[in-house]
């Protein structure tokens, strides 16, 4: 079924889309970046450097490094991180209940095999 992919950008040009969020979400249930990383099959520095930017995008960090405790630290969503996700969540799901019968409409007229992406 067709379904809708949504990027935001700020007037900066930042950028949070479903792959962000995802990682928001895994950081928030692992505790780490770097077992977020490995959960998602992405390696450690391209998710410190997409949670880096999401915190270099706003006035206020989404992401926050813990240091010490038994298993030497992590990383937590802010207040701030746990609201950007909410609101994205959010803003992406009225996307796709506004976009339903278009998207149906369009997925009645589309080839079963479009050939290859380009």
């Amino acid at each position: 079924m067709a379904h809708v992919r949504l990027t935001l950008t700020m007037a900066s040009g930042a950028r949070i889309g479903p792959g962000k969020a995802e990682l928001l979400e895994s950081v928030r249930a692992s505790g780490s970046i770097s077992a977020a990383a490995r959960a998602m099959g992405m390696d450690y520095k391209r998710a410190w450097l997409l949670m880096d930017s999401l915190n270099r995008a706003f006035a206020t960090p989404a992401v926050e490094r813990v240091t010490g405790g038994p298993g030497g630290g992590g990383a937590v969503l802010t207040p701030f991180g746990e609201e950007l996700l909410a609101r994205y969540r959010r803003i992406e799901a009225a996307a796709a209940r506004m976009a339903e019968a278009d998207l149906e409409a369009l997925e009645h007229q589309a080839a079963p095999d479009p050939g290859p992406k380009v």
